[in-house]
């Protein structure tokens, strides 16, 4: 019992002292690590990374990735300010960036720095489809997954720890290391990773209508990522992301609420 007690103890302190409210939800969540600390690691973190790899600026493609990329920025500070979130980015130092790249992906460091791999780009196959993908990954940014996914890692390791404290006897010990680590994966981390992939879908899809691009094409974008991933992905339960079905079906559901969504911000038509 007390061991049990412990940890209770232990999780409800970290989170009692680091929480931060997601503005699209208005739901509690994890922040140990504040964004007054992880901006300015993420942005020394980009800045290296553009240095070591080719960054193509001046082609259509490259202006098309920050010509999207500025519309859903501005796309998410209206929607943003009109729900009572005023200043919300003002920390936010938004960067778009095409590297060289054969691998089919783009990412967004928190914070707001973006980069696109051209292996993406046919994919994409067209602005809406980059404003798809671009909409999902500044979503990441705008919910601070990245602050969250870092902050689950450290309650995860700090519990394990203070099992190991706790627990005096070898056997029972690593018993423990076991069946926590397979469990916090399986049961906790991996759900974790999904439903911010999902979360950021809905905000992505709201995001890209409100910018004036087709939410429908978001449902075809994961139809072209499913074929061209060969149907090679491991079962959903074992993945930090949702299978490529769950998302087509969820991002063809939700389209319509994402249209209804733009309208409120006069936006009648799309690209």
């Amino acid at each position: 019992m007390k061991l049990k007690h412990g940890f209770i103890l232990f999780g409800l302190a970290m989170l009692t002292l680091a929480c931060a409210t997601n503005p699209f939800t208005g739901k509690k969540t994890l922040a140990i690590v504040p964004n007054s600390q992880l901006f300015p690691t993420a942005f020394a973190q980009y800045g290296q990374f553009l240095n070591d790899n080719k960054v193509i600026t001046g082609t259509k493609d490259a202006q098309m990735i920050t010509r999207v990329g500025q519309r859903i920025a501005v796309a998410a500070e209206r929607w943003l300010n009109a729900n009572g979130n005023q200043g919300y980015l003002n920390d936010y130092k938004w960067e778009y960036n095409l590297v060289d790249d054969k691998t089919v992906n783009a990412w967004c460091m928190p914070g707001g720095k973006i980069v696109f791999y051209t292996g993406i780009l046919p994919i994409a196959n067209g602005e809406t489809g980059v404003a798809a993908i671009m909409g999902h990954e500044v979503a990441h940014a705008l919910a601070n997954h990245g602050q969250q996914r870092m902050s689950a890692g450290y309650l995860q390791q700090g519990l394990a720890v203070a099992g190991n404290i706790a627990i005096k006897d070898e056997k029972s010990r690593n018993a423990f290391n076991q069946y926590y680590g397979v469990g916090s994966q399986v049961g906790v981390m991996l759900p974790f990773s999904r439903s911010h992939e999902t979360e950021a879908d809905r905000i992505g899809l709201y995001l890209m209508a409100v910018a004036g691009y087709n939410p429908d094409e978001a449902s075809e974008l994961w139809k072209r990522m499913k074929a061209n991933s060969g149907g090679q992905a491991p079962p959903e339960m074992l993945s930090t992301h949702p299978s490529n079905d769950s998302r087509i079906a969820n991002l063809a559901a939700l389209a319509p609420k994402a249209k209804a969504e733009a309208r409120k911000f006069g936006v009648t038509s799309f690209r």
